[in-house]
Protein backbone atom coordinates (compact mmCIF):
# COMPACT_ATOMS: atom_id res chain seq x y z
CA UNK A 1 0.00 0.00 0.00
CA UNK A 2 1.48 3.40 -1.03
CA UNK A 3 2.54 5.67 1.70
CA UNK A 4 0.40 9.17 1.33
CA UNK A 5 0.59 12.64 2.75
CA UNK A 6 1.26 11.40 6.21
CA UNK A 7 5.11 11.06 5.31
CA UNK A 8 5.06 15.00 4.95
CA UNK A 9 3.61 15.72 8.21
CA UNK A 10 6.04 18.12 10.19
CA UNK A 11 7.98 19.17 6.96
CA UNK A 12 5.58 21.88 5.57
CA UNK A 13 7.08 24.82 5.04
CA UNK A 14 5.55 28.18 5.55
CA UNK A 15 3.51 28.59 2.63
CA UNK A 16 2.49 25.34 2.41
CA UNK A 17 1.40 24.96 5.67
CA UNK A 18 -0.68 28.52 5.18
CA UNK A 19 -2.77 26.80 2.32
CA UNK A 20 -3.16 23.74 4.99
CA UNK A 21 -4.65 26.12 7.57
CA UNK A 22 -6.56 28.07 5.35
CA UNK A 23 -8.45 25.13 3.48
CA UNK A 24 -9.19 23.79 7.47
CA UNK A 25 -10.93 27.37 7.88
CA UNK A 26 -8.33 28.10 10.61
CA UNK A 27 -7.40 31.51 11.32
CA UNK A 28 -4.40 32.84 9.52
CA UNK A 29 -1.90 35.87 10.08
CA UNK A 30 -1.64 35.96 6.37
CA UNK A 31 -3.62 34.91 3.07
CA UNK A 32 -2.02 32.30 1.08
CA UNK A 33 -1.94 32.78 -3.01
CA UNK A 34 -2.81 30.18 -5.81
CA UNK A 35 -0.53 29.23 -8.36
CA UNK A 36 -1.06 30.57 -11.58
CA UNK A 37 -1.31 29.52 -14.87
CA UNK A 38 0.80 32.37 -17.25
CA UNK A 39 1.03 31.17 -20.68
CA UNK A 40 4.00 33.90 -21.31
CA UNK A 41 7.13 32.17 -21.89
CA UNK A 42 9.49 34.75 -20.75
CA UNK A 43 8.26 35.94 -17.96
CA UNK A 44 7.86 32.18 -16.80
CA UNK A 45 11.94 32.20 -17.52
CA UNK A 46 12.10 36.00 -16.01
CA UNK A 47 10.27 35.56 -12.71
CA UNK A 48 12.01 32.32 -12.57
CA UNK A 49 15.64 33.15 -13.01
CA UNK A 50 16.04 30.80 -15.70
CA UNK A 51 17.39 31.86 -18.95
CA UNK A 52 15.70 33.03 -22.39
CA UNK A 53 14.87 29.91 -24.10
CA UNK A 54 15.11 27.63 -21.13
CA UNK A 55 11.02 27.00 -20.82
CA UNK A 56 10.93 25.03 -24.11
CA UNK A 57 13.73 22.78 -23.32
CA UNK A 58 12.76 22.00 -19.51
CA UNK A 59 9.16 23.15 -19.19
CA UNK A 60 8.35 21.53 -15.98
CA UNK A 61 11.18 22.71 -14.27
CA UNK A 62 10.34 26.59 -15.60
CA UNK A 63 6.86 26.08 -14.48
CA UNK A 64 7.18 24.59 -11.03
CA UNK A 65 10.55 27.44 -10.19
CA UNK A 66 7.89 30.44 -11.63
CA UNK A 67 5.42 28.79 -9.05
CA UNK A 68 7.86 28.88 -6.10
CA UNK A 69 9.07 32.35 -6.87
CA UNK A 70 5.56 33.63 -6.75
CA UNK A 71 5.22 32.28 -3.42
CA UNK A 72 2.39 29.94 -4.50
CA UNK A 73 0.81 28.07 -1.95
CA UNK A 74 -0.99 25.33 -3.26
CA UNK A 75 -1.13 23.95 -6.96
CA UNK A 76 -4.02 21.52 -7.95
CA UNK A 77 -4.27 21.89 -11.69
CA UNK A 78 -0.25 20.78 -13.03
CA UNK A 79 -0.02 21.67 -16.27
CA UNK A 80 3.16 22.74 -16.75
CA UNK A 81 3.54 21.92 -20.64
CA UNK A 82 0.39 23.94 -21.35
CA UNK A 83 1.79 27.51 -21.93
CA UNK A 84 3.34 25.42 -25.28
CA UNK A 85 0.27 25.66 -26.48
CA UNK A 86 0.80 29.16 -27.59
CA UNK A 87 3.15 31.08 -28.52
CA UNK A 88 3.57 35.05 -27.76
CA UNK A 89 1.70 35.53 -30.74
CA UNK A 90 -1.47 33.50 -29.48
CA UNK A 91 -2.33 30.10 -31.32
CA UNK A 92 0.06 29.45 -34.28
CA UNK A 93 -2.06 28.92 -38.02
CA UNK A 94 -1.88 25.46 -37.95
CA UNK A 95 -3.31 24.83 -34.61
CA UNK A 96 -5.80 21.89 -34.30
CA UNK A 97 -9.07 23.52 -34.87
CA UNK A 98 -11.55 21.49 -32.92
CA UNK A 99 -16.05 21.51 -32.73
CA UNK A 100 -15.69 24.49 -30.69
CA UNK A 101 -12.86 26.38 -31.88
CA UNK A 102 -13.78 27.14 -35.71
CA UNK A 103 -13.26 23.52 -36.91
CA UNK A 104 -15.01 23.59 -40.37
CA UNK A 105 -16.05 19.61 -39.87
CA UNK A 106 -16.58 17.92 -37.07
CA UNK A 107 -16.75 13.92 -37.33
CA UNK A 108 -16.50 11.56 -34.46
CA UNK A 109 -16.73 8.11 -35.03
CA UNK A 110 -16.72 8.11 -38.23
CA UNK A 111 -19.85 10.14 -38.42
CA UNK A 112 -20.40 13.45 -39.72
CA UNK A 113 -21.92 16.11 -37.15
CA UNK A 114 -24.10 18.45 -38.96
CA UNK A 115 -27.12 18.77 -37.23
CA UNK A 116 -29.09 18.22 -34.15
CA UNK A 117 -30.40 14.60 -35.56
CA UNK A 118 -27.04 13.37 -35.89
CA UNK A 119 -25.92 14.20 -32.07
CA UNK A 120 -28.80 12.37 -31.27
CA UNK A 121 -28.04 9.09 -33.72
CA UNK A 122 -24.43 9.32 -32.30
CA UNK A 123 -25.45 9.38 -28.63
CA UNK A 124 -27.75 6.60 -29.08
CA UNK A 125 -25.29 4.49 -31.14
CA UNK A 126 -21.74 4.91 -29.62
CA UNK A 127 -22.48 6.99 -26.40
CA UNK A 128 -24.75 5.24 -24.08
CA UNK A 129 -23.45 1.92 -25.29
CA UNK A 130 -19.96 3.15 -23.94
CA UNK A 131 -21.21 4.41 -20.76
CA UNK A 132 -23.40 1.12 -19.97
CA UNK A 133 -19.89 -0.92 -20.61
CA UNK A 134 -18.32 1.62 -18.60
CA UNK A 135 -20.60 1.26 -15.95
CA UNK A 136 -20.08 -2.24 -15.78
CA UNK A 137 -16.24 -2.43 -15.55
CA UNK A 138 -15.80 0.55 -12.86
CA UNK A 139 -15.42 -0.96 -9.83
CA UNK A 140 -15.57 1.34 -6.82
CA UNK A 141 -13.12 -0.36 -4.92
CA UNK A 142 -10.30 -0.95 -7.66
CA UNK A 143 -7.27 -1.13 -5.52
CA UNK A 144 -5.29 -0.46 -8.73
CA UNK A 145 -7.29 2.88 -9.35
CA UNK A 146 -7.19 3.90 -6.06
CA UNK A 147 -2.94 3.64 -5.63
CA UNK A 148 -1.98 5.22 -8.62
CA UNK A 149 -4.41 8.08 -7.60
CA UNK A 150 -2.28 8.14 -4.25
CA UNK A 151 0.97 7.74 -5.53
CA UNK A 152 0.39 10.54 -8.55
CA UNK A 153 0.26 12.71 -5.86
CA UNK A 154 2.91 11.84 -3.49
CA UNK A 155 5.03 11.90 -6.79
CA UNK A 156 3.70 15.40 -7.48
CA UNK A 157 4.03 16.95 -4.58
CA UNK A 158 7.59 15.36 -3.73
CA UNK A 159 8.40 17.15 -6.97
CA UNK A 160 7.48 20.87 -5.79
CA UNK A 161 9.49 20.44 -2.66
CA UNK A 162 7.67 21.15 0.98
CA UNK A 163 6.99 24.55 0.32
CA UNK A 164 3.93 24.33 -2.14
CA UNK A 165 0.61 21.94 -1.41
CA UNK A 166 -0.02 20.03 -3.75
CA UNK A 167 -4.06 19.58 -3.94
CA UNK A 168 -5.94 16.70 -5.71
CA UNK A 169 -7.53 17.62 -9.27
CA UNK A 170 -6.78 15.46 -12.44
CA UNK A 171 -8.87 12.31 -11.98
CA UNK A 172 -10.72 12.57 -8.79
CA UNK A 173 -13.98 14.73 -9.91
CA UNK A 174 -16.33 12.87 -11.99
CA UNK A 175 -20.19 14.55 -12.86
CA UNK A 176 -21.98 14.53 -15.80
CA UNK A 177 -21.24 17.31 -18.04
CA UNK A 178 -22.86 18.81 -21.34
CA UNK A 179 -21.00 17.43 -24.46
CA UNK A 180 -20.39 20.53 -26.38
CA UNK A 181 -16.92 20.02 -27.01
CA UNK A 182 -17.66 16.83 -28.94
CA UNK A 183 -20.46 18.02 -31.05
CA UNK A 184 -19.86 21.97 -31.36
CA UNK A 185 -22.20 24.53 -29.49
CA UNK A 186 -24.88 25.22 -32.31
CA UNK A 187 -25.71 21.08 -33.19
CA UNK A 188 -25.52 20.01 -29.57
CA UNK A 189 -27.48 22.86 -28.32
CA UNK A 190 -29.96 22.19 -30.47
CA UNK A 191 -30.43 18.68 -29.94
CA UNK A 192 -30.71 19.32 -26.04
CA UNK A 193 -33.86 21.85 -26.80
CA UNK A 194 -35.59 18.86 -28.93
CA UNK A 195 -34.37 16.06 -26.88
CA UNK A 196 -34.59 15.90 -23.72
CA UNK A 197 -34.98 12.57 -22.86
CA UNK A 198 -32.53 11.56 -24.33
CA UNK A 199 -29.94 14.24 -22.56
CA UNK A 200 -31.03 13.44 -19.51
CA UNK A 201 -30.62 9.74 -20.28
CA UNK A 202 -26.91 10.59 -21.22
CA UNK A 203 -26.80 12.25 -17.93
CA UNK A 204 -28.31 9.62 -15.88
CA UNK A 205 -25.57 6.80 -17.54
CA UNK A 206 -22.72 9.80 -17.07
CA UNK A 207 -23.48 9.38 -13.19
CA UNK A 208 -23.93 5.78 -12.86
CA UNK A 209 -19.87 5.87 -14.05
CA UNK A 210 -19.21 8.92 -12.00
CA UNK A 211 -20.44 8.03 -8.80
CA UNK A 212 -18.85 4.67 -8.82
CA UNK A 213 -15.26 6.66 -10.02
CA UNK A 214 -15.46 9.42 -7.48
CA UNK A 215 -16.21 6.69 -5.06
CA UNK A 216 -12.36 5.48 -5.81
CA UNK A 217 -11.49 8.92 -5.49
CA UNK A 218 -12.56 9.74 -2.12
CA UNK A 219 -11.00 6.30 -0.84
CA UNK A 220 -7.52 7.48 -2.50
CA UNK A 221 -8.23 11.04 -0.69
CA UNK A 222 -8.69 9.48 2.72
CA UNK A 223 -6.65 6.55 2.98
CA UNK A 224 -3.72 8.78 1.29
CA UNK A 225 -4.60 11.80 3.80
CA UNK A 226 -4.42 13.87 0.91
CA UNK A 227 -6.24 17.50 1.05
CA UNK A 228 -9.53 17.26 1.13
CA UNK A 229 -10.64 19.83 -0.95
CA UNK A 230 -11.74 19.39 -4.35
CA UNK A 231 -12.44 21.93 -7.16
CA UNK A 232 -14.86 20.99 -10.17
CA UNK A 233 -15.10 22.99 -13.07
CA UNK A 234 -16.99 22.65 -16.33
CA UNK A 235 -18.14 25.79 -18.55
CA UNK A 236 -21.63 25.88 -18.32
CA UNK A 237 -22.50 29.98 -18.77
CA UNK A 238 -21.41 32.87 -21.05
CA UNK A 239 -21.90 36.77 -20.15
CA UNK A 240 -25.11 36.40 -20.35
CA UNK A 241 -26.38 33.37 -18.05
CA UNK A 242 -26.11 29.97 -18.04
CA UNK A 243 -25.41 28.20 -22.05
CA UNK A 244 -29.06 25.96 -21.59
CA UNK A 245 -32.76 27.21 -19.80
CA UNK A 246 -31.42 27.12 -15.78
CA UNK A 247 -35.31 25.52 -15.21
CA UNK A 248 -34.19 22.39 -17.46
CA UNK A 249 -30.76 22.08 -15.31
CA UNK A 250 -33.32 21.88 -12.67
CA UNK A 251 -35.16 19.02 -14.35
CA UNK A 252 -32.53 17.08 -15.92
CA UNK A 253 -28.96 18.00 -14.55
CA UNK A 254 -28.92 18.83 -11.62
CA UNK A 255 -30.27 15.56 -9.35
CA UNK A 256 -27.67 13.47 -11.84
CA UNK A 257 -24.80 16.03 -10.70
CA UNK A 258 -25.73 15.49 -7.19
CA UNK A 259 -25.79 12.13 -7.48
CA UNK A 260 -22.48 12.14 -8.99
CA UNK A 261 -20.55 13.52 -6.22
CA UNK A 262 -22.14 12.37 -3.62
CA UNK A 263 -19.48 9.82 -3.16
CA UNK A 264 -17.24 12.87 -2.48
CA UNK A 265 -19.40 14.38 0.12
CA UNK A 266 -19.72 11.41 1.27
CA UNK A 267 -16.48 10.88 3.05
CA UNK A 268 -16.32 14.73 3.71
CA UNK A 269 -14.55 16.37 0.89
CA UNK A 270 -14.93 19.65 0.60
CA UNK A 271 -15.83 21.04 -3.27
CA UNK A 272 -15.72 24.13 -4.75
CA UNK A 273 -16.55 25.41 -8.61
CA UNK A 274 -14.87 27.01 -10.80
CA UNK A 275 -16.81 30.04 -12.44
CA UNK A 276 -16.57 30.99 -16.17
CA UNK A 277 -19.26 33.71 -17.47
CA UNK A 278 -22.09 34.80 -15.28
CA UNK A 279 -22.73 31.58 -13.41
CA UNK A 280 -25.59 33.74 -10.51
CA UNK A 281 -28.39 31.12 -11.25
CA UNK A 282 -26.31 27.86 -10.73
CA UNK A 283 -24.75 29.66 -6.70
CA UNK A 284 -27.24 28.54 -4.95
CA UNK A 285 -28.09 25.53 -6.66
CA UNK A 286 -24.62 24.33 -6.44
CA UNK A 287 -24.29 25.03 -2.58
CA UNK A 288 -27.70 23.14 -2.24
CA UNK A 289 -25.72 20.36 -4.05
CA UNK A 290 -23.37 20.31 -1.01
CA UNK A 291 -20.52 22.67 -2.80
CA UNK A 292 -19.04 24.90 -0.05
CA UNK A 293 -16.96 27.97 -2.76
CA UNK A 294 -15.74 28.93 -5.31
CA UNK A 295 -13.18 29.98 -7.54
CA UNK A 296 -12.70 32.12 -10.61
CA UNK A 297 -14.88 35.12 -10.80
CA UNK A 298 -15.68 37.24 -14.02
CA UNK A 299 -16.90 40.01 -11.91
CA UNK A 300 -17.23 42.23 -15.75
CA UNK A 301 -20.42 39.36 -16.45
CA UNK A 302 -22.30 40.17 -13.11
CA UNK A 303 -20.95 37.38 -10.52
CA UNK A 304 -21.38 39.75 -7.44
CA UNK A 305 -18.30 38.59 -5.60
CA UNK A 306 -19.53 39.98 -2.69
CA UNK A 307 -22.73 38.40 -2.46
CA UNK A 308 -21.11 35.39 -2.96
CA UNK A 309 -18.65 36.20 0.31
CA UNK A 310 -21.75 36.19 2.67
CA UNK A 311 -23.24 33.22 1.78
CA UNK A 312 -22.87 29.85 3.50
CA UNK A 313 -22.82 26.56 2.80
CA UNK A 314 -25.96 23.82 3.91
CA UNK A 315 -24.36 23.76 7.53
CA UNK A 316 -23.62 27.47 7.97
CA UNK A 317 -20.28 27.37 7.70
CA UNK A 318 -18.21 30.42 5.38
CA UNK A 319 -18.00 29.52 1.81
CA UNK A 320 -14.21 28.88 0.74
CA UNK A 321 -13.19 31.20 -2.03
CA UNK A 322 -10.29 31.20 -4.55
CA UNK A 323 -10.43 35.12 -5.80
CA UNK A 324 -8.35 35.94 -8.73
CA UNK A 325 -7.49 39.71 -10.45
CA UNK A 326 -9.53 39.82 -13.60
CA UNK A 327 -7.12 38.07 -16.48
CA UNK A 328 -9.90 39.42 -19.18
CA UNK A 329 -10.47 43.37 -18.15
CA UNK A 330 -7.59 44.31 -15.11
CA UNK A 331 -4.17 42.40 -15.65
CA UNK A 332 -4.47 42.91 -19.68
CA UNK A 333 -5.95 46.72 -19.97
CA UNK A 334 -5.49 47.78 -16.49
CA UNK A 335 -2.95 49.76 -14.70
CA UNK A 336 -0.81 48.72 -11.93
CA UNK A 337 -3.02 50.62 -9.62
CA UNK A 338 -6.31 48.49 -10.94
CA UNK A 339 -4.09 45.59 -9.96
CA UNK A 340 -4.22 46.93 -6.18
CA UNK A 341 -7.14 48.55 -6.04
CA UNK A 342 -8.68 45.44 -7.25
CA UNK A 343 -7.00 42.78 -5.34
CA UNK A 344 -7.80 45.29 -2.10
CA UNK A 345 -11.09 44.68 -3.68
CA UNK A 346 -10.89 40.89 -3.38
CA UNK A 347 -9.79 40.97 0.43
CA UNK A 348 -12.00 43.47 1.74
CA UNK A 349 -14.79 42.05 0.66
CA UNK A 350 -13.94 38.22 0.97
CA UNK A 351 -14.21 35.86 3.52
CA UNK A 352 -12.57 35.97 6.97
CA UNK A 353 -11.34 32.12 6.82
CA UNK A 354 -11.00 30.37 3.77
CA UNK A 355 -9.61 32.75 1.11
CA UNK A 356 -7.13 32.23 -1.30
CA UNK A 357 -5.90 34.89 -4.20
CA UNK A 358 -4.26 34.86 -7.55
CA UNK A 359 -5.44 35.18 -10.82
CA UNK A 360 -9.15 34.42 -11.99
CA UNK A 361 -8.11 31.89 -15.00
CA UNK A 362 -5.26 31.48 -17.34
CA UNK A 363 -2.90 34.77 -18.05
CA UNK A 364 -2.54 35.02 -21.39
CA UNK A 365 1.07 35.99 -23.30
CA UNK A 366 -0.30 39.45 -24.50
CA UNK A 367 -0.66 40.07 -20.72
CA UNK A 368 1.07 43.42 -19.36
CA UNK A 369 3.96 42.06 -17.98
CA UNK A 370 4.20 45.12 -15.85
CA UNK A 371 0.35 44.29 -14.05
CA UNK A 372 1.42 40.42 -13.59
CA UNK A 373 4.40 41.40 -11.37
CA UNK A 374 2.45 44.12 -10.00
CA UNK A 375 0.42 41.07 -8.60
CA UNK A 376 2.78 39.01 -7.80
CA UNK A 377 3.92 41.46 -5.43
CA UNK A 378 0.54 42.26 -4.27
CA UNK A 379 0.09 38.53 -3.45
CA UNK A 380 3.73 38.71 -1.66
CA UNK A 381 2.12 41.53 0.62
CA UNK A 382 -1.24 39.86 1.57
CA UNK A 383 0.74 36.78 2.19
CA UNK A 384 3.22 37.84 4.82
CA UNK A 385 0.82 40.74 5.81
CA UNK A 386 -2.55 39.50 5.83
CA UNK A 387 -5.29 41.84 5.39
CA UNK A 388 -3.61 45.08 6.21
Amino acid sequence: MSAGFEQFDGQWGENAQLAVDTLEHKPTKGIPNMSMNVMDWGLLEEVSGHAPGEYQEKPDEVYRDFQLACGACKNDQWIPRNPLSMTSQGYDSDTERKPTTGAEEIVVDGMTIDSPEAVAEHIEKFVFPGLAKSADETYPNDEAVIEKLIQGEVDVQNYFGMNMLKIPYHGFKHFSSLAYGRYGYANYFMAYALFPELMEKSFSLQADVAAKRNKQAATAIVRGKLPRLLRLDHDMADSRGTLVDIKSLDEIWFPHFARSIKPLLDAGIRLIWHCDGNLMQMVPRLIECGLCGFQGFQYEDGMDYERICKMTDNDGNPLTIWAGVSVTTTLPHGTKDDVKKQLKWLVNNGPKTGLMLGASSSVAPSTNRGNVKTLIEGLKHYRENGRT
